[in-house]
């Protein structure tokens, strides 16, 4: 009765906020096989905020720099680690909560298993307050970028291993109703990169102090927020899951369609995975003259662009190297050629990384939202497959 009340709720195209995750928990095993996680006792859920400093403005005192942060605590005692789970550019924390299809998000498929989970807001967006004069300009994505890039790159050929991409639920393209239920999801994001990244690290590092060590899962833009975090707290860190993190190394990677499809975009991240500095050994005080690179004359394989990486004697993240980091890719997404370099330049200052490229493991047709897509339960599978092996139960 339940699932076929989520099912009519979803094609009515109600809202997910009207869907309580505690009812998603209710649910059997029969699709273990398929990857959904076992049944578990109802969870206990709420909210709170992290982070925040008081300001002066006009006479009055306003906080800012906070984040919203949502939990799920599982109905039982658990040994399972908590793990902690932030979105990327244009999105909100309903990324992990449901999918535009009405089907449990990560959320619930971690939850499930035993693991307390924390969903963040990133500070100034979704429920955590934005403040113009403070932070500056918002961008945001149209729908058409989100077609070619996130829900419909199969019709658009913009990079090499686009024309793959079969796990959309629906047709991806606007007006399909699992397309505008994400887009109405979608909302403006700090123009500054260097800003977002600091006041996330600073509230997700504030989350961890109230929660104890953590996995952090991170999402594209978030994906430097999770090394920032791990370099600078790292007993807090019991793991990081970067789905697809922002990259590759120093410069960003523009997707242009054929013949090049490929090309290089703007030099953005000076410390090498980040904008903001790590903690390198031997320090690094001016990036520019202290961390060189090269760029790898050939890619690993087709469709795969050259890495940075860099050049003798290479530098080393000693405070990262202390937390295991899993990155993954999917078969179809824009990162599918250039997510190794992300991998390849941490490995080289010591990092402890595991990159998995879902076609690999056999399983197909993923784009950019995996947490989305119509076998994100299979996805979740995998991130919890890797946790069991590398950041066992406490």
């Amino acid at each position: 009765m339940r699932t076929r009340f989520l099912s009519l709720l979803a094609a009515t195209g109600m809202a997910a906020a009207s869907i309580n995750l505690v009812a998603m928990t209710v649910r059997d095993t029969a699709g273990a096989a398929d990857g959904a996680a076992p049944a578990a006792p109802a969870v206990r859920e709420g909210s709170f905020y992290v982070g925040g400093r008081d300001i002066e403005v006009d006479g009055g005192t306003l906080t800012t720099d906070q984040a919203y942060v949502r939990y799920w605590l599982p109905g039982t005692p658990s040994r399972r680690d908590p793990v902690v789970m932030v979105h990327g550019a244009g999105q909100t924390g309903s990324n992990f909560e449901q999918t535009p299809d009405g089907r449990p998000g990560w959320a619930a498929y971690f939850v499930r298993r035993g693991h307390p989970v924390y969903v963040v807001d990133q500070p100034t967006r979704g429920r955590s307050a934005y403040q113009q004069s403070l932070y500056g300009p918002l961008s945001y994505f149209s729908k058409q970028r989100i077609e070619w890039r996130f829900t419909a790159s199969e019709d658009f050929d913009r990079w090499p291993q686009a024309k793959l991409h079969t796990q959309w639920p629906g047709t991806g393209r606007i007006g399909d109703q699992s397309f505008e239920q994400f887009y109405r999801s979608q909302v403006g994001y700090l123009a500054d990169n260097g800003l977002a990244e600091r006041l996330a690290r600073d509230a997700v590092i504030a989350l961890l102090e109230r929660v104890g060590p953590a996995v952090v899962l991170t999402h594209s833009q978030s994906g430097p927020f999770g090394w920032l975090v791990a370099d600078k707290r790292p007993a807090l860190v019991k793991a990081i899951v970067g789905v697809e993190p922002a990259g590759p190394a120093f410069h960003d990677v523009n997707q242009v369609g054929p013949p090049t499809y490929q090309e290089d975009g703007a030099f953005i991240r000076p410390y090498g995975v980040t904008i903001n500095p790590l903690s390198y050994s031997p320090p690094v005080r001016d990036p520019e003259k202290d961390l060189p690179y090269a760029r790898e004359p050939r890619g690993d394989g087709p469709g795969l662009v050259p890495c940075r990486l860099q050049t003798a004697p290479v530098r080393s993240l000693p405070r990262l190297a202390r937390t295991p980091v899993l990155i993954m890719t999917g078969e179809a997404s824009y990162h599918a050629g250039y997510d190794h370099c992300t991998a390849k330049y941490l490995a080289q200052a010591g990092a402890r990384v595991t990159y998995q490229r879902l076609e690999n493991l056999g399983i197909h047709g993923n784009g950019h939202m995996l947490m989305l897509e119509r076998n994100s339960d299979q996805v979740a599978a995998q991130i919890a497959r890797w946790l069991d092996r590398t950041a066992p139960q406490r």
